[in-house]
């Protein structure tokens, strides 16, 4: 391959990197547009869980209910649009968030009488794991959840 792309003489060292990757089917993957309004959260989270039952996920309904609320309320607060949701099914369950807006989430530990400042820390207590990447347009916060082997 390299004797093929490169000149004869290189001018300078040259490496070869492979990367192998997975590419997922159009029924693993659902994403959504979401209006930047929290009166649309309830529509979002309901096309969330009727996604779920058509992969019959049923049993992880309630998590992805709240992962997926949670998410898309902070981006409408705190983000900026274009806003979209999208689920992953593989081996995992990976909800994900995008935003226009680079500022990074963070977890913070909420008062007693606050009444909010709690999403975050619930999205890290009820899945295996979440995180947050920058995209060339902003940023997306995913959450994974482990799914029961059928």
């Amino acid at each position: 391959m390299l004797k093929a792309v490169l000149p004869e003489e290189p001018g300078d060292d040259v490496a070869l990197l492979l990367a192998r990757t997975r590419a997922l089917g159009a029924d693993q993957v659902a994403t959504w547009d979401v209006t930047p309004d929290p009166a649309h959260v309830a529509a979002t989270r309901q096309a969330a869980t009727e996604q779920l039952t058509e992969w019959g996920l049923d049993e992880a309904a309630f998590v992805t209910e709240l992962v997926v609320s949670e998410l898309v309320t902070n981006a409408i607060r705190y983000g900026e649009p274009p806003i979209q949701l999208r689920l992953i099914r593989d081996r995992t369950l990976i909800c994900e968030v995008s935003d226009g807006s680079s500022t990074s989430p963070h977890l913070r530990r909420a008062h007693a009488f606050d009444e909010g400042g709690r999403g975050l820390l619930l999205v890290a207590q009820l899945t295996q794991r979440w995180g947050s990447r920058q995209t060339g347009s902003g940023k997306t916060i995913w959450a994974e959840q482990t799914l029961t082997p059928e």
